[in-house]
């Protein structure tokens, strides 16, 4: 019986974290790899999108009539160096219509490069959906993952819920404090000096106020993004809010029929630091008191979300900021993310990049 070549085995990837990190990996990976890789990609949240999250109004009932916030990400910078480095990924969401030029003024911005700004019309959250049905992976949310186990050549990752499943690959782009809390053989994997790098690392936190009002409504203020304060000096928790914009004028959709304004506030750091193990029940009247004495003639919301972010933005990165780091090589457990790069859609691209030459490498 004559004997033929078989074809080579499809790699099993999971891609843990539906976030800008997340999806541009499972992009990369299909775009590169074809069908040489099946990408699964496992978020524990509700939704699609990590800190570039977009939210609807909390009562289905205003849902139609208001217009969806941005409560993580609020537009996207690039430098001169990144606009042409990273140009054809620019070039492609402006195309298709997932990003459009900030064409409003931002008061209080002090440092400007002379980079481009760029906002999403349908919300930050349209971003990381583009790349995610680019990269054709099976997206499975609610899916929380709590440990990692070696099965011979493949990873078993394991939820919350108890089921499980075996992987020949894992990337995992959620936040280090999150990775370093895996259980299973990773205390096994990660050597004590990326033990120590990756305990090095911090975030900064912050709480984020959507407020929903009704079509025809005015907010009560002529600006579309308005920064407050520095944010970073000693007193500076004292003015509570550091950052408000007003979605659509931020968008550039403010003619849209039929959807009403929403208004987003962000707390500075010290604020989000001082409050941090707080319910946000207890904070979000804190912060609404505030916006009422900011803004004397606002109207009453139909709906209001309070959100808040315990990582929000990378203070301390990997040292060096490699892109990655790889925990193991076979079976290939490899971590990315802005933890080791820095904070923005550039940052987590660059990440996203390093992580395809690692693949590269193994295939």
């Amino acid at each position: 019986m004559s004997s033929t070549s078989s074809p080579a085995a499809v790699r099993r990837v999971l891609v843990v974290g539906a976030g800008l990190t997340g999806s541009l990996c499972a992009c990369l990976l299909r775009r590169k790899f074809q069908d040489k890789v099946h990408i699964v990609v496992w978020d524990k949240a509700r939704g699609a999108g990590g800190r570039m999250s977009t939210f609807r109004p909390p009562d289905p009932s205003s849902s139609s009539s208001s217009h969806s916030a941005d409560l993580g990400a609020q537009y996207i910078s690039a430098t001169r160096e990144y606009a042409r480095s990273h140009h054809s990924f620019y070039s492609e969401l402006l195309a298709a219509g997932v990003l459009r030029p900030l064409d409003c003024a931002v008061e209080g911005l002090r440092r400007r490069d002379g980079g481009a700004d760029y906002v999403a019309p349908l919300g930050m959250s349209g971003v990381v959906k583009h790349f995610l049905r680019e990269s054709g992976a099976d997206v499975f949310l609610e899916h929380h993952v709590t440990a990692l186990s070696r099965r011979g050549a493949s990873w078993e990752v394991r939820r919350k819920d108890g089921a499980g499943r075996q992987f020949d690959s894992v990337v995992l782009t959620v936040p280090v404090p999150q990775i370093l809390q895996l259980r299973g053989d990773l205390e096994d994997v990660v050597s004590v000096q990326q033990k120590a790098l990756l305990s090095d690392v911090s975030y900064s936190s912050r709480f984020a106020l959507a407020l929903f009002f009704a079509p025809g409504v005015d907010v009560g203020v002529p600006w579309a993004l308005r920064y407050y304060n520095d944010g970073d000096d000693d007193d500076a928790d004292l003015k509570v809010v550091c950052y408000a914009a007003v979605e659509p004028r931020k968008r550039g959709t403010e003619d849209d029929a039929g959807r009403g304004p929403s208004l987003v506030v962000h707390t500075g750091v010290p604020f989000g630091k001082r409050h941090l193990e707080r319910d946000v029940e207890e904070v979000q009247p804190v912060i609404l008191r505030e916006v009422r004495r900011l803004i004397p003639a606002l109207p009453q919301p139909i709906g209001i979300k309070c959100h808040k972010w315990r990582y929000s933005q990378v203070v301390s990165a990997v040292a060096g900021r490699p892109g990655h780091m790889v925990l193991s090589e076979r079976p290939l457990l490899v971590c990315a993310g802005d933890a080791f790069t820095h904070s923005n859609f550039d940052g987590c691209l660059t990440s996203a990049l390093s992580v395809l030459a690692v693949f590269k490498d193994v295939m």
